[in-house]
């Protein structure tokens, strides 16, 4: 049974806290689970999309990366580029959009090159995908230290380990694998027409008459219009969803693909609690309480236990959606829902 480490940190504005703590469970989780560190670890982060101030910053990882440093060991951030027009859709916006948000102290890599077509098939053979398109920079490495932030999101549900793997890890190609059949519905009765989604849409892929009309040629099922809506009008099409479990599936193999053959470490940052992902350009508020930092060898058990301790912190399933991914992601032998908590005092 997994073991996932867990250090309680009340405000996510406690800096020194959040650092300290996430050393400690960096250094435990290395001890404990007598891990052999490689001379070169990359740090998978997600740099937040401009507009976007819930994601984790930068400063929250200097902790992490002083402990590196004293072992030796170089480092760097490793992103790769999203689906969507914006601000991190190819590798020079990237680049400039990390320097905005303060990934300075180690290089940038952006995993995917400079358009996001540089991958390495790697092969599962599972239901969904037999080979998934992970970023060169990413399959090449044997270790990385993935550092999720536990929130929502609305096609996955939540995000966390498993998702910072899968959506995180793909090319560009990889990622639009995992979104088809994704595009979104509009509520003609609810919408207004007061054009938010058309202005959030990376794709122009949404018309505005009298009502609201997305193209289906365009849309990449990004899902950045649902968040944007005023009057929740446009949703994810729950029915075929829930019957297929298609979107979770697919999520749940690129995850496999990405942790395949690798001795990652997954430090979660259970902090700035949203109720949509760190991809949407717009600014949120926190869902719930700070909750700490959670670490494991395990993306399947990180996950379970962040949902068990929001689920407990809350008295009620916060995220509702996306829990299937979990068990189909035991099933394929990603990881163990079932875990060993060990808090540190």
């Amino acid at each position: 049974m997994p073991n996932v480490y867990f250090k309680p940190v009340d405000s996510y504005s406690k800096t020194k806290e959040v650092n300290a703590a996430a050393a400690e469970l960096l250094k435990m989780i290395v001890e404990k689970e007598e891990i052999k560190l490689h001379s070169f670890i990359p740090l998978k982060v997600h740099i937040g999309e401009k507009g976007n101030k819930t994601f984790i910053e930068p400063k929250n990882f200097d902790g992490i990366i002083d402990y590196l440093e004293e072992k030796k060991i170089r480092t760097a951030f490793i992103e790769t580029n999203v689906l969507y027009r914006g601000q991190r859709n190819t590798m020079q916006n990237h680049l400039k959009l990390a320097k905005e948000h303060g990934f300075t102290r180690v290089p940038v890599l952006i995993g995917d090159g400079e358009y996001g077509e540089d991958y390495v098939l790697v092969e599962i053979n599972k239901k969904n995908f037999t080979h998934c398109k992970i970023a060169r920079s990413i399959a090449e490495e044997k270790q990385l230290i993935v550092l999720s932030h536990f929130k929502g999101h609305m096609l996955a549900g939540f995000g966390g380990a498993i998702k910072q793997l899968a959506m995180g890890c793909a090319s560009k190609g990889g990622k639009l694998e995992q979104h088809s059949n994704s595009i979104p519905k509009i509520n003609i009765i609810k919408c207004r027409a007061c054009k938010a989604c058309a202005a959030n849409c990376p794709e122009g892929a949404i018309l505005v008459g009298k009502r609201a009309r997305i193209d289906k040629n365009k849309c990449v099922g990004c899902a950045a219009c649902m968040a944007a809506c005023p009057y929740k009008a446009i949703f994810s099409n729950w029915i075929a969803s829930f019957i297929t479990k298609r979107f979770e599936e697919k999520l749940a193999e690129y995850a496999y693909a990405a942790a395949k053959g690798k001795e990652n470490i997954y430090i979660t940052f259970a902090l700035n609690i949203t109720r949509n992902c760190d991809c949407v350009g717009l600014s949120m508020r926190p869902i719930a309480k700070d909750i700490g930092i959670l670490a494991s060898t395990d993306p399947v058990a990180i996950d379970q236990a962040c949902l068990d301790m929001l689920d407990k912190r809350e008295n009620r399933k916060v995220f509702r959606k996306g829990r299937y991914t979990l068990q189909y992601a035991e099933n394929i032998g990603l990881g163990s829902r079932t875990y060993d908590l060990v808090e540190l005092k």
